[in-house]
């Protein structure tokens, strides 16, 4: 028997700008690819290994499995020998789909809710006590105390929201003596029963009896009662009927015996004669016709008769109509007219428009109104809106029922009413339920954001299931608890259990908890469970994705992960890693292309590629141990570990100007606690703290939007806050975040920073061009005439997969090129505008050297590290980190003023230490031309350099939202609280001493 290989022998690599690269890569261990981005660290990973290793075990299963996955074609590579299957773990987000949570995307919420179903005790919302089954003289009871003379048919409830055709179950019904069955809302004689389609769900109820109430029905609705549990498992259903809906006195009753000869008693003649015509019966005991009483042998209370007719698991379910909450369909909320966007500005009276809404109607009428309210209250029409009495503020949204007297004036006459005042809310109300306009409807929606339900207040679930409880917790109020928090509740859960829920729970629990513990192992124990998963960033979501697969315990599998490490503080680094070993001990081959210095130093094996990037790169400098790789002078990665390169701290720090801050205060969104922070202007600040500290919420979330609101006039909801001062020192607000710069294959570098328009005119300009009447447009691929048809211009055709994401291949026609045959005939110094565009960025900047408008704006985007991008790179092939870079470039090229605030959440994603020294450098200057820089950061290269810091924390999720420290690094360094300035003091220290040593050199 072979003996099975003990490496991945890679011979021939030469995937993008990869240089017939030759490695051997030992089995199950840990490997960290790393080098300068654009290196070729991605070419070789995803695009060789892990592609011919999902290519291969595609290969391998039928062809039926086949047409059903995306076909990867062959990577451009000679031979790799010793593959095993491959999964990719990368940093896409997880579903934007508003019913998916962290519960849901990790299986813990379908494990939940198997438990609650299992071993919860419904509770009833009335009595608060435990709901215990109903008996059948319960029952009979309950529908004795009806009015005399209410008319009802008597259910079995068989079928409920299921798919089927059920022909065998109409027959034995039949059989068995029924003679009526009421299907998806309409009454049948079962022997007409429909042909019911087995694709939809449907509800069927058997009709066993029709009554009326009056004394001695006891033993008819007992024996109809029973019949009806019987057939349904339990379940029974009273509906209310009308005298439409009854048939006559003489007719026999459905599937039980003749009815009695007094069926409608003279009392309940004399009161049918005496009702009105359109009076329904059901009306006359405060119920309508089709409402109905459930009755359920299990659960249900004798009090207030709420009864939960089945606990199964997708009662617990917000994604299925028997779980969900009737009002919001288990979104948890709806969009609601919203006081903050009603009012946006809060420093601007009533006279200068703060009234959003009614601020832009041409017609006097709204101030008018707001005048004639003024006057009465005794308010001012001048003052600040934050300054008028809170009880007036009210009035004006919300409307009084006082009689005002209004003065209205419209140029050509004068006349006064007296009538109560509806109310700005109010008003917006009721135009959006009126109007027929989609236009008005949307322009109504600006004013509107998503608030909690009404009816379930943001639970999701409709109040059966939130009756169930284990421990006193509905599964709602469980799903609200933090990762941590999770752990220690279900850990300890089994105490108050009985023998006999024990037995039932004990699997389940397993599972919840090994769940959980592998979440907190990765670093993300601060994330609530029903936290919606669109907004997660792509470093959580990839780490939830490394915890399933650790919880799947899997062996004998490649992994390759992209930067597992991005979004997460030095301090839960060692968990992250320790949970890649944990992957590797089961026996499996994980290779990561990571930048940290932890990673790299904890790693089995390291490859590192460069030189340079792009065209430059492609090639491995060094590979073995990591401290072989720092011994090796070749390496710059190498060079950075054994400290011969270093990211210096500034010889000083520049000074705090305490006048100049943008203050906010009473920050309480998402976990922040009451926060007030100064931002101060002029400077290089960074915002830290471990993940989920409240870093985001308090920069993004809070100052961000509300700057951008009031600056900029955008309709955005910031977090809540009291007040924000300062912001008149600024002109303008920039959040540059790691969104696409696009979404489609149309959108790339050159269109998003502007370069593409000074290429398209200089193609115009060209002899060849002007000779055949060619303008600008002709060098579009964005409208037609010079674009490739087939594709539109896109290059790639895609392929719709359904139930699996798009395909995108390359277009049989222009291959690739964009533009027709007739366009790519107009040529600069032998280049096509199809060349260009599928240059690198450097060689853009050479070949238009001679060109300043097109030479600027590559040279900007060389100097934020993208010098390797192509110039009409799509926007869909740029990670996360280069679409930030990409934009920062576009910041770079405008004209300054001096009085800009940049905000930029983690730049230093996928970026090697000597791009971060670039990326600093273009940071720093931004601020040295009078700009204000604020980074969301964890680097501690980028920290340490920084002016001020603002470290939020102690801990994340509900143990964090707190400013813990401020200062420069020193400062932060010094304070024990602060888990940045734990890790930084030994940073700063080691760099005092190295500067030290130099001077002495």
């Amino acid at each position: 028997m072979a003996e099975p290989l003990k490496s991945i022998r890679v011979q021939g690599a030469r995937e993008h700008n990869l240089k017939n690269v030759s490695v051997e890569l030992p089995r199950d261990e840990l490997i960290v690819f790393t080098g300068l981005s654009g290196s070729g660290k991605s070419s070789l990973a995803f695009d060789t290994i892990y592609a011919e290793g999902q290519r291969r075990y595609v290969e391998s299963l039928s062809a039926y499995a086949r047409q059903f996955l995306e076909l990867m074609s062959k990577p451009d590579v000679d031979s790799i020998e010793g593959l095993s299957p491959a999964i990719s773990i990368e940093q896409k987000t997880t579903s934007k789909n508003p019913r998916s949570t962290v519960a849901t995307v990790t299986e813990i919420y379908d494990y939940m809710r198997l438990l609650w179903a299992r071993v919860g005790i419904p509770y009833s919302p009335a009595t608060g006590l435990p709901i215990e089954s109903q008996t059948v003289s319960q029952m009979v009871d309950r529908l004795m105390e009806l009015p005399e003379g209410t008319r009802l048919y008597l259910l079995a409830p068989v079928v409920r929201g299921r798919k089927g055709e059920y022909r065998k179950e109409f027959a034995e019904w039949l059989k068995a003596g029924f003679q009526r069955v009421k299907v998806d809302g309409e009454f049948y004689p079962l022997e007409e029963a429909p042909t019911l389609d087995k694709k939809f769900k449907h509800d069927i109820d058997v009709v066993v009896d029709r009554v009326v109430v009056r004394e001695g029905m006891e033993q008819r609705f007992a024996e109809s009662i029973e019949a009806a549990l019987r057939l349904a498992d339990g379940l029974a259903a009273a509906e209310f009927a009308s005298d439409v809906d009854l048939a006559r006195a003489d007719e026999p009753a459905d599937g039980m015996r003749e009815a009695p000869a007094a069926f409608l008693t003279p009392a309940a003649e004399a009161e049918q004669a005496a009702a009105p015509a359109d009076v329904q019966w059901g009306q006359k005991s405060g119920y309508r016709t089709g409402d109905r009483l459930i009755f359920s042998e299990n659960f249900a209370c004798p009090v207030s008769g709420f009864t939960i007719p089945e606990i199964e698991p997708r009662l617990f379910s917000f994604n299925n109509p028997f779980g969900a909450c009737p009002a919001c369909d288990g979104l948890g909320q709806s969009l609601k007219f919203d006081e903050d966007l009603v009012v946006p500005d809060r420093e601007k009276s009533l006279y200068d428009g703060a009234i959003a809404p009614w601020n832009r109607a041409t017609s006097k009428l709204y101030q008018q109104t707001l005048d004639a309210l003024a006057k009465h209250f005794g308010a001012d029409m001048f003052k600040p809106w934050r300054e008028l009495p809170d009880a007036f503020r009210q009035t004006v949204l919300q409307g009084t029922p006082d009689k005002i007297r209004f003065r209205y004036e419209d140029g050509l006459r004068t006349f006064e009413t007296t009538k109560s005042f509806e109310g700005v809310i109010p008003n917006l109300e009721r135009r959006w339920r009126e109007t027929d306009s989609s236009w008005v409807r949307e322009d109504l929606g600006r004013f509107q954001s998503a608030q909690p339900c009404e009816t379930c207040h943001g639970k999701r679930l409709r109040p059966e299931a939130l009756a169930v409880r284990i421990a006193g917790q509905d599964i709602s109020q469980a799903s609200e608890l933090s990762i941590r928090n999770a752990a220690d509740w279900f850990g300890g859960l089994e105490k108050g259990f009985t023998p006999k829920q024990k037995a039932i729970a004990e699997r389940i629990l397993k599972e919840i908890r090994e769940r959980l513990k592998f979440l907190v192992d990765v670093g993300l124990d601060y994330l609530t469970l029903d936290r919606a998963s669109g907004t997660l960033s792509g470093g959580e979501s990839q780490r939830i994705r490394l915890a399933s697969q650790i919880g799947s315990g899997l062996t004998g599998v490649l992994y390759v992960l992209d930067e597992p490490s991005i979004g997460l503080h030095q301090r839960d680094n060692t968990r992250l890693l320790d949970s890649l070993r944990g992957l590797r001990d089961l026996g499996n081959t994980v290779i990561v292309v990571e930048h940290d210095e932890e990673a790299i130093l904890t790693a089995d094996y390291v490859v590192d590629l460069g030189p340079a990037a792009g065209v430059h790169g492609g090639e491995i400098v060094a590979h073995g141990k990591p401290e072989e790789i720092a011994a090796n002078p070749k390496s710059l990665t190498g060079q950075y570990l054994s400290g011969a390169r270093v990211i210096d701290v500034p010889k000083a720090r520049r000074p705090i100007d305490k006048k100049r801050v943008i203050r906010v205060s009473g920050a309480t969104g998402n976990n922040l606690k009451d926060v007030t922070a100064e931002f101060p202007l002029g400077v290089f600040t960074c915002i830290t703290g471990v993940s989920g500290g409240g870093k985001s919420t308090l920069t993004i979330e809070t100052l961000y939007k509300a700057a951008t609101r009031q600056l900029n006039g955008t309709q955005t909801v910031p977090a809540h806050y009291d007040r924000i001062e300062g912001l008149e020192q600024l002109d303008k607000i920039i959040d540059i975040d790691q969104s696409p710069i696009g979404r489609t294959p149309r959108s790339n570098p050159a269109t998003y920073t502007g370069a593409f328009t000074p290429i398209r005119d200089w193609f115009a300009g060209l002899p060849e061009s002007q000779a055949r009447g060619y303008k600008p447009g002709r060098f579009s691929f964005n409208v037609k005439g010079g674009r490739c048809e087939a594709c539109q211009g896109d290059g790639v055709v895609k392929i719709e997969m359904h139930f699996l994401p798009d395909v995108f291949v390359p277009c049989d026609v222009c291959h690739g090129k964009r533009f027709n045959r007739e366009t790519l005939e107009v040529t600069f110094k032998g280049k096509s505008i199809a060349d260009v565009l599928d240059m690198t960025v450097e060689e853009g900047a050479d070949f238009f050297k001679a060109v300043p408008s097109i030479r600027d704006k590559m040279v900007t985007l060389e100097r934020v590290g993208l010098g390797y991008v192509k110039i009409g790179q799509p926007a869909t092939q740029l990670s996360g980190g280069e679409a930030q870079r990409v934009k920062l470039s576009k910041e770079l090229s405008k004209r300054a003023t001096g009085k800009t605030l940049y905000i930029l959440d983690e730049p230093t994603t996928g970026l090697h230490f000597e791009d971060v020294k670039k990326l600093l450098e273009v940071l720093h200057e931004l601020v040295e031309q009078g700009n204000s820089v604020v980074v969301i950061e964890h680097n501690l290269d980028v920290i340490k350099t920084a002016d001020w810091l603002i470290d939020l924390g102690p801990e994340g999720g509900d143990g964090g939202g707190e400013i813990v420290a401020t200062g420069t690094p020193e400062d932060v360094a010094k304070v024990e609280r602060s888990w940045t300035g734990r890790y930084l003091a030994p940073l700063l220290e080691r760099d005092r001493a190295r500067q030290v040593k130099k001077k002495r050199a």
